[in-house]
């Protein structure tokens, strides 16, 4: 039976203590982001809402209002509202904030990669994150003691990673005062070269997230490049938007490239690697994901799901196709 003809297994991400998806419908969703609940466009959600509009606005601090088809506002609904702010995934604490473009810094739904890269990465092995956006899947690779390699093409989005994860060092410090009881002192022999019990709990973490590799380069551009250098990795993670601009302004269609991103990955993949590949684009249907793949994976090497999240009210939000690949 053809792709086109078979049903699609779905795969959730599934919400935590600092993120909800509380309602969606009417071409809108209902979020809580730790304390900050925001009201977004949502085209998937073509359908009627577990709770009234009006209840949503009583709830929601900001609601971001569409200008063009590819940037908006935000509205202030409650006073005082904080435009920026922090919440926490796990030991990892992530940074969030009001754009123009509606997103905040954090696709939840990714939550079902998460649990997938925590599950499957070990020690030492080499992970590539390409359109890494703000990095929340490289510190779950590296906090699993992946050595990670995160790539992005617009330099405000290696910032932010970066921020994140001296965000997290710090909290993994503080966990570890805390661990201790107290406030760590030098250790017995003191001097310049002393370890403080700090430093001591950090290296007993799965990792330190001090050594990912940030790289402001064009996915595919750097993923050739790899090729040719004759570097694999253990992990790959592709993340691409529908559609994007390269670091120098170049204009990129996911489907133009999509068959281009698979063939480099396969080709930087240790025997035993996983690859994942998530897709937003309309143009793009799992059958073309399994077409693509197909030439590269047997069929038992690969998983082809769509992604979804459940709704507080009991409501589902389609949120893309899920590519999964094993070598």
């Amino acid at each position: 039976m053809s792709m086109a003809h078979k049903k699609i297994p779905r795969e959730y991400g599934q919400p935590w203590p600092d993120y909800e998806l509380l309602d969606a419908g009417n071409g809108k969703k209902l979020e809580r982001w730790g304390k900050v609940i925001t009201i977004r466009p949502e085209l998937q959600a073509n359908f009627k809402p577990g709770w009234s509009f009006a209840h949503w606005r009583d709830m929601a601090h900001w609601e971001f209002e569409e200008q063009s088809s590819t940037q908006g506002r935000w509205l202030n609904i409650k006073p005082h509202a904080p435009e920026q702010w922090i919440i926490s995934y796990g030991n990892l604490n992530l940074g969030l904030k009001l754009t123009k473009f509606k997103h905040v810094g954090l696709f939840p739904e990714q939550q079902a990669n998460w649990r997938f890269i925590k599950e499957r990465v070990k020690v030492g092995q080499k992970v590539l994150n390409l359109f890494a956006y703000t990095g929340a899947a490289s510190l779950v690779a590296r906090n699993s003691g992946a050595e990670v390699v995160h790539v992005d093409s617009v330099k405000q989005m290696i910032t932010w990673a970066n921020e994140n994860k001296e965000r997290t060092t710090a909290r993994m410090q503080n966990d570890c005062k805390d661990a201790r009881g107290r406030v760590p002192t030098v250790g017995a022999l003191g001097g310049a070269g002393a370890v403080t019990e700090v430093e001591q709990c950090m290296e007993l973490l799965p990792s330190n997230l001090s050594d990912i590799k940030w790289v402001l380069e064009d996915a595919l551009k750097f993923a050739r490049r790899e090729l040719k250098r004759g570097n694999k990795y253990d992990g790959i993670i592709m993340d691409p938007p529908a559609w994007g601009l390269g670091v120098k302004g170049e204009k990129w269609k996911l489907e133009n490239h999509l068959s281009g991103l698979i063939e480099a990955a396969y080709g930087l993949m240790n025997q035993g690697a996983f690859l994942i590949l998530n897709t937003y684009s309309p143009k793009l249907e799992p059958a073309d994901l399994a077409t693509s793949a197909g030439q590269y994976f047997s069929a038992n090497q690969l998983e082809i799901k769509q992604l979804w999240m459940p709704t507080k009210t009991g409501k589902e939000l389609y949120c893309g196709n899920l590519l999964r690949a094993i070598r």
